[in-house]
């Protein structure tokens, strides 16, 4: 992978992963709302288009921020999880949610109150209970699969 980075600076270096219109709001999705399917991820209200979240899903895959897994009862269907690396992008989606909230709100009135995503006055306690929370849909969809 070495040879897709357009240059040696670490935000470019991240923003050629992540930078794109799709990667974070699927990663937001998981880490708020527990999607973990094509078809979960499909219903989003930015409206995303099949061949793109086709796409985005294993440009994902390929830089190991989720893993792509079959269920038992379904063999037909992918489940979508994200790994250590993914979940460590929850301060970024946070810090973006809040600063939307700070910055934006004019513009978009109708963007959903900060206070749903929980206590922004202590962000450190906010992204780790989302982590934790996150992990243990984890530990529990794996053991629900086995």
């Amino acid at each position: 992978m070495q040879n897709e980075f357009r240059s040696t600076c670490p935000v470019a270096s991240a923003l050629d992963i992540i930078g794109d219109k799709w990667s974070l709001l699927i990663m937001r999705d998981m880490l708020t709302t527990g999607k973990k399917t094509f078809k979960e991820f499909s219903k989003c209200q930015e409206g995303i288009a099949p061949g793109i979240l086709s796409a985005r899903l294993k440009w994902l895959e390929k830089n190991k921020l989720i893993t792509k897994q079959k269920l038992p009862q379904n063999q037909k269907e992918n489940i979508y999880l994200l790994t250590e690396r993914g979940i460590e992008l929850t301060p970024i989606i946070i810090e973006l949610i809040v600063w939307s909230d700070n910055n934006l709100r004019d513009q978009n009135p109708e963007m959903p109150s900060i206070s749903q995503i929980g206590d922004i006055s202590d962000k450190s306690s906010l992204v780790a209970g989302i982590q934790n929370n996150y992990r243990e849909l984890i530990k529990e969809t794996l053991r629900l699969n086995k």
